[in-house]
């Protein structure tokens, strides 16, 4: 008996960490909505708030990782536009780290000892790193909802593999009989692109640990692998799959908000050490980047964030590879377009910033699907360590955002995926025993 089947999980708001945050009183001078509000300003001069009430910050300091990926675009254009400096956090570093894997060494080693305190990270990661790794993480918001997707090499057209991932089936398992398995890239086991991955594969009737291999591969390197044949299929984000499209090599079979509509996927998380010595610096970052996510989503902005995000030291790829798809203009490569689509990405819109627990619960009762965490762990208290949605809301309301704006519940409720499988989050070990394919 798991110990999130003895009680129902319960969503609460807790303000009790976040004391310290408000004693100085935060606020902005421009109020927000979740579609529109005035862009950010240009960059402050350095070392100079140009908040009256910011938080009086007890370090200006943070050293922030990322990977060359468009949903780490908030911490980006934040640096970029001056929001950080706005706030105070005048000497923000923001460091892009090779792999997954290295982001994860550089968060448990900190800034102290040359790595990062923070950093724009797979959902799953600070759980797994909390757990596992004994590095406690804090999850402070979502950095946005949709925009990866799982793309395959261009001979399994004729197999009619998109949404459905059983036209693989029988070519998974020739290639299983002759010794020579298809391998799929994901980018961190146990991160959300494996996850999907496995949900897809799994959908399927394919046995992601039995049937096929799983590959990881840092998102940078997913479309040279496939070029030279090392995988058949990634799931990875943007830009990595529109440049596989461009290049002709492969097309996207599915965009993930298609698995799960309007779907969690990064994280703006930092150690919780950092945090708890520095609340008021960590009220500024998060302030910085919601407003930079609000910046991120609207349309007339969309151009410029692609191309500062394009630029050698972020992305180092050319601007057009990320715009379309930000726009939600989808070319799949197979002769499938999309205009205007529902699933893009989003980064404000449909409270895409607020980390649900909800949604955590989620990721954690698919750690323990596939055996990348052990069955009895407590999720009900693992989530309240972890997702500080709290401290979300303090800033939210900091930056002007009505109440009206924020969620009222930390349970976005049953969700349903594109197989029809629900997902009561009061109810996890329902969902698991329901699932024909897992480890555990």
């Amino acid at each position: 008996m798991t110990n999130f089947s003895r009680r129902k999980f319960i969503f609460t708001t807790t303000t009790a960490a976040a004391a310290s945050i408000l004693a100085h009183g935060c606020s902005s001078n421009s109020s927000t909505s979740s579609t529109s509000s005035d862009a950010p300003s240009a960059a402050p001069a350095a070392n100079v708030s140009t908040v009256a009430n910011a938080p009086k910050v007890e370090t200006t300091k943070a050293k922030l990782g990322f990977i060359a990926l468009t949903d780490s675009a908030p911490l980006i254009i934040a640096k970029e536009k001056g929001l950080f400096a706005k706030y105070g956090m005048t000497d923000v570093e923001v460091i892009k780290q090779k792999s997954w894997p290295v982001t994860r060494d550089n968060l448990k080693i900190g800034s102290a000892g040359g790595g990062i305190d923070g950093a724009h990270i797979l959902s799953p990661m600070p759980y797994l790193m909390t757990i596992n790794d004994k590095v406690p993480m804090y999850i402070l918001a979502r950095l946005n909802t949709n925009g990866q997707a799982i793309s395959v090499a261009n001979k399994f057209k004729e197999m009619n593999v998109n949404l459905e991932s059983k036209g693989l089936k029988e070519a998974a398992s020739q290639a299983k009989a002759n010794k020579k398995s298809l391998k799929f890239g994901i980018t961190f086991p146990g991160g959300t692109h494996d996850l999907w991955m496995r949900y897809w594969l799994a959908a399927g009737g394919i046995n992601p640990d039995q049937d096929v291999v799983l590959e990881p591969v840092p998102p940078p390197q997913m479309v040279a692998n496939m070029k030279v044949n090392t995988i058949d299929s990634f799931c990875v984000g943007e830009p990595w799959n529109a440049q596989l499209v461009n290049q002709k090599l492969g097309y996207s079979a599915l965009v993930t908000g298609e698995l799960w509509k309007d779907h969690p996927e990064k994280a703006f998380a930092m150690r919780k050490d950092w945090v708890d010595k520095n609340p008021n610096a960590a009220q500024a970052l998060l302030m910085a980047i919601l407003e930079a996510q609000q910046w991120c989503d609207r349309l007339e902005n969309k151009e410029e964030m692609c191309k500062i995000c394009s630029d050698r030291k972020y992305f180092n790829v050319a601007a057009s590879d990320i715009l379309e798809r930000s726009k939600g203009n989808i070319d799949f490569g197979d002769g499938r377009t999309q205009q205007n689509f529902p699933y893009r990405m989003k980064f404000w819109e449909n409270n895409a910033s607020y980390p649900y627990k909800s949604h955590d619960v989620w990721f954690l009762t698919e750690e323990i699907r596939w055996g990348y965490l052990p069955k009895d762990i407590n999720i009900q208290e693992i989530v309240a360590q972890v997702n500080k949605e709290d401290l979300w809301k303090q800033a939210a309301k900091a930056i002007g955002v009505t109440d009206a704006q924020i969620p009222q519940s930390s349970s976005r409720g049953i969700e349903t995926f594109f197989d029809g499988v629900k997902f009561d989050p009061e109810k996890p070990e329902e969902y698991l025993q329901n699932l024909k394919i897992k480890k555990v």
